[in-house]
């Protein structure tokens, strides 16, 4: 038996030294992440084998190995990849809706469906990428939210927000999560396609108001939006800024209790 161990050891060692020694170009790995990419859309997680990747990929099997350690490293890499393409493509659009003075709330509809509808389009990597665990680490996790919070720093500055920005934002990050797993989970011919749309509505009716005005005793949207553009007031010293800051965090706190 403590010979079989030896052997096996020794197996893995002299594999380790054969990857090591492949010397891999420069886009291999952007070509297997591809690949990779490629194979999980179009045939599933099933294809997602060193094998067929490296196959499509056209390299060796211990390229993936040397690049990525495992499978699961790879499968991370993708989600990366895909995570942060579908996040740059977001980005563009906030910046031309801002741009285009599209109504915040329409842009921020709009966010939710594409963002259901991609977790939706890409169950396995919706999975990985709403990890709790992985979703600290990762830039393209952190990148998206950045997104976000860009269209509800707009919904904010038009005075459309009862809430804070930071309890629109984790509300409508729960709501949607929530829903596309809830749909996962779902067998295809049992869910509801009038679903998403009943979620959104629940949330935008927790964090908007009907119109910005102003009305008795409703003074937390102004609040709202004062404390969205307090950063870049002019005429105003960087604690002064601060303050009131300050100030209209405590009375945002203190209204939504």
């Amino acid at each position: 038996m403590q010979a079989i161990k030896g052997i096996k050891a020794l197996a893995r060692m002299r594999y380790r030294r054969y990857v090591s020694d492949i010397r891999i170009p420069a886009d291999t790995r952007e070509r297997i992440i591809d690949a990779a990419a490629r194979l999980l859309r179009e045939r599933g997680p099933g294809a997602l084998t060193t094998r067929g990747v490296a196959q499509e990929a056209g390299v060796q099997a211990p390229a993936i190995y040397r690049l990525f350690g495992d499978k699961d490293g790879l499968l991370e890499a993708v989600a990366e990849h895909v995570m942060a393409a579908y996040v740059t493509t977001k980005a563009a659009i906030v910046e031309e809706a801002e741009a285009a003075r599209v109504d915040p709330v329409v842009d921020l509809r709009a966010g939710w469906q594409a963002q259901v509808e991609f977790g939706l389009s890409n169950p396995t990597l919706f999975r990985l990428l709403s990890d709790p665990d992985r979703v600290v680490t990762s830039p393209a996790a952190r990148s998206g939210k950045a997104v976000l919070e860009a269209r509800m720093h707009r919904v904010a500055v038009v005075g459309r927000l009862k809430v804070s920005e930071r309890r629109a934002v984790e509300l409508f990050q729960v709501a949607g999560v929530g829903l596309i797993t809830t749909v996962l989970a779902t067998p295809p011919e049992e869910r509801d396609p009038r679903l998403a749309d009943a979620v959104l509505d629940g949330v935008l009716a927790q964090i908007l108001t009907d119109a910005p005005v102003v009305a008795d005793g409703q003074a937390l949207p102004t609040a709202v939006a004062f404390r969205a553009m307090a950063p870049t007031l002019a005429g105003l010293s960087s604690s002064e800024r601060l303050l009131m800051v300050e100030w209209l965090d405590r009375a945002i706190a203190a209204s939504e209790g």
